[in-house]
């Protein structure tokens, strides 16, 4: 990431309300800064997760996102990269540069929150 887009930026809280199948909803809490690790999430709430965080980045008003999904075998990386290309403030996405987590993270640009969205 650029020099621009590593300063510290504000902290806020974020709730995300995941609906279990059997019924049962779960609250994550979360700072929402530049980056997001999902090391921290269960598989199952990855996509809720992410949504949710591009959501508040977004409104924010975050330019550049770091995810960090790891490498493994790339299910979380592909499951990532769907919600950000169905994501319609998302410019863009490609793997961070190898001092930043490589393949195992990807680099997010969103447009600015009070753009027009082309549909």
């Amino acid at each position: 990431m650029r020099q621009a887009d590593r300063r510290v930026r504000e902290k806020q809280k974020a709730e995300v309300e995941i609906q279990e199948p059997g019924g049962d909803a779960g609250l994550f809490q979360f700072e929402v800064t530049d980056v997001l690790d999902l090391h921290t999430f269960a598989p199952r709430d990855v996509k809720d997760v992410v949504e949710e965080y591009l959501a508040e980045a977004h409104h924010l008003g975050f330019r550049a996102l770091r995810i960090v999904h790891g490498r493994g075998i790339g299910v979380q990386r592909e499951m990532v990269r769907s919600v950000l290309a169905g994501t319609p403030f998302v410019t863009a996405f490609r793997d961070a540069p190898t001092e930043a987590g490589g393949w195992g993270a990807t680099i997010v640009d969103l447009d600015h929150p009070h753009a027009p969205i082309n549909s």
